[in-house]
């Protein structure tokens, strides 16, 4: 079960409070331990993880951090080591990148 997310900042909860604004981007590698990681669980419970993505290679699991700012961050990367994260790599997003849209020119 994930919860559900919202990622428009200071979006107005159900109850008419206010939700923190959440500028601080950041992409978090993970390699768990014996047990995997149990991202429902993770999702839940941290409003910051917007998605995630189950890899083969180096890391086992990638999540998409959107994070009011460093404490979020650093509360985050505690909790993935509390639930059995072996390794957690933490990259900040600098800014987002989007293909410019094509251009298409007759042939003389």
């Amino acid at each position: 079960m994930t919860a559900p997310l919202r990622l428009v900042p200071d979006e107005p909860d159900p109850a008419g409070r206010a939700r923190p604004a959440r500028a601080l981007h950041a992409i978090a590698r993970i390699s768990h331990g014996p047990v995997p990681l149990d991202f429902d669980r993770l999702a839940a419970e941290f409003p910051a993880v917007q998605s995630g993505l189950a890899l083969a290679g180096e890391a086992d699991l990638e999540l998409r951090l959107a994070c009011t700012g460093p404490e979020e961050l650093r509360t985050i990367s505690t909790a993935l080591y509390r639930a059995g994260a072996a390794k957690v790599r933490i990259d900040l997003v600098l800014r987002a990148l989007t293909p410019a849209p094509v251009t298409l020119r007759p042939v003389p």
